[in-house]
């Protein structure tokens, strides 16, 4: 009996045992069935590694084993580096000036105590030089304005005289001791006369030195002073309507050019040494005539025949600096 029961069970996981093989090597079976497939994998991984139905991708296709090439990547913009001229004040008040094709303004009057026509002799300058003195006589010489009564005249030097520009102009003149004298240039002291140098009438030098002194040192500068004289027109001897010269006389401050009117506008005169403005073709001889200050004032004369050696006056000077 012991021996019988004992036998039953191993019988029973025997059995157990034999089935367990079987279902294992059923499912065995089916696992290669579906490794052998000729797709070798399950429809639902092939479903979802292809594109949908009716939708085309818009990738590019590549050659295999390169990467797509990047977009490229827009490059910065510099920033734009400071510039030095713009830095420094002298490019910005080169920039702020007028273009040279800026069109000027007409006859511009020019500040007080400027002198844009001025030559060797400026305004509110202080000269040194030397005085001497020489015999004027009746105060005519080379500037021939011709005789005065007022012997208060000096003598240019050949430098300063400057092809008769500065006849005309007042001169104020200082001594080392305090005196001075007003003078008017009335003439040209030539060379070995050195610039600065003033040759004054007895006259004048006197107020100044004693005559024996002959010869001491000064400062000298331009004057515009108060009168109330006009400027007097002159023609010059043998003047006519084909050839003519020009003179202006006591002008308040040195003349730098003398014009005549023409049909095609104002025509600029040539100044002699002997201070006359020639016209040799005769042009706006008797016609309009329009004088400039080295200030850059104008004044236009009109009415004035040409009368030889004949002072003719007028009604304008100019104004006072």
């Amino acid at each position: 009996m012991a021996s019988r029961s004992h036998r039953r069970p191993l019988r029973k996981r025997r059995n157990a045992l034999v089935s367990a093989v079987g279902v294992a090597a059923v499912g065995l079976l089916l696992s290669l069935v579906m490794v052998l497939r000729p797709d070798g994998e399950p429809n639902t991984v092939q479903s979802a590694a292809g594109p949908a139905a009716g939708h085309q991708s818009s990738a590019m296709p590549t050659a295999p084993g390169r990467k797509p090439a990047p977009k490229p990547k827009p490059k910065p913009k510099p920033k734009p580096k400071p510039s030095k001229a713009s830095a420094t004040p002298t490019a910005t008040t080169a920039s702020a000036r007028p273009s040279p094709t800026s069109t000027p303004r007409s006859s511009p009057r020019p500040v007080s105590g400027t002198a844009p026509l001025a030559g060797r002799i400026q305004p509110q300058v202080t000269y040194k030089g030397v005085a001497t003195h020489y015999d004027a006589a009746d105060g005519d010489g080379a500037c021939l304005y011709g005789p005065s009564p007022d012997l208060m005249v000096a003598a240019m030097n050949h430098t300063d005289y400057e092809t008769s520009k500065a006849c005309g102009a007042y001169i104020l003149v200082r001594a080392a001791n305090g005196a001075s004298v007003t003078v008017r240039v009335t003439n040209e002291c030539p060379l070995p006369c050195a610039p600065g140098q003033l040759d004054l009438s007895k006259e004048a030098f006197a107020k100044l030195a004693g005559l024996s002194a002959g010869r001491i040192p000064v400062t000298w500068s331009l004057l515009s002073p108060s009168t109330s004289d006009t400027v007097s027109i002159r023609y010059k001897t043998g003047s006519s309507s084909h050839w003519c010269g020009i003179q202006a006389l006591g002008h308040r401050n040195p003349l730098a050019r003398l014009e005549v009117r023409t049909g095609s506008g104002w025509s600029r005169l040539t100044r002699t040494e002997y201070n006359y403005f020639l016209s040799p073709s005769g042009t706006g001889c008797g016609g309009a005539l329009r004088l400039t200050d080295i200030y850059g004032e104008q004044l236009t004369v009109e009415g004035i025949a040409v009368r030889p050696d004949v002072k003719q006056a007028t009604r304008v000077q100019f104004a006072r600096h």
